[in-house]
């Protein structure tokens, strides 16, 4: 069976707004006077709660402490489970890719380095939940991309094979983990990192998502 398996943030759906709220609420707790900014650290955000952590405490001109950072991830879990769907919102078309997707065959999953708990609640929350056959979080097994167990656990969960499955993402881990596991790599380039990707020199750059269909068929799963 042929797969496409998604990246969550970033790709599907622009969370960066809730994401830095939470880093912010954080970062009062600690009182700390460093906020970061929607837009301008939207990219920082993308990169997971405990990059925008690091980058605060560095802002801030404090020692990049791992055990600091550790404790005020899970504060920073706590804020964004609480308010988790506020701004966030799917970038225009992704649904109607995925259910093209379906439509020619394909079965669709998730793989995300988010919590899988908080990302099933996000999903939820988007109303989207039902449209993937699986969803592996970066909690969900030992390692999280860009190991590539997550995404061959993804596909696997979703009743495929990994010769014939690919990524979709945003991210050097999404691509990273795509290369690790044998699998092509389409990297969006409407997010956050959307021009870093370029360099990266994956299979396929996809500026829209209804361009998407077409690229996945070109790959000949």
């Amino acid at each position: 069976m042929r797969s496409v398996i998604f990246d969550l943030d970033g790709t599907l759906a622009d969370t960066s707004g809730d994401l830095v709220r939470a880093a912010n609420a954080t970062f009062a707790g600690l009182g700390l006077a460093v906020r970061l900014d929607a837009r301008a650290d939207a990219g920082l955000a993308m990169r997971g709660g405990r990059a925008m952590l690091g980058q605060g405490l560095a802002r801030a001109g404090l020692p990049v402490d791992a055990a600091v950072i550790e404790r005020g991830y899970a504060a920073l879990l706590d804020h964004y489970a609480r308010d988790i769907c506020r701004d966030s919102a799917l970038y225009p078309g992704a649904m109607e890719a995925v259910g093209q997707l379906g439509a020619m065959g394909y079965r669709v999953g998730i793989c995300t380095n988010k919590p899988e708990a908080l990302a099933d609640a996000l999903l939820r929350a988007l109303g989207v939940r039902d449209a993937f056959a699986c969803l592996v979080g970066g909690d969900t097994l030992p390692v999280r991309k860009p190991d590539p167990a997550p995404l061959i656990e993804s596909v696997h969960r979703v009743g495929g094979d990994p010769a014939r499955a690919c990524l979709v993402g945003d991210t050097e881990s999404d691509h990273g983990a795509a290369r690790a596991a044998g699998m092509p790599s389409l990297l969006v380039t409407f997010g956050p990192d959307g021009g870093a990707v370029r360099a990266l020199a994956p299979d396929a750059l996809v500026a829209r998502f209804a361009d998407l269909p077409d690229a996945v068929a070109a790959l000949e799963l």
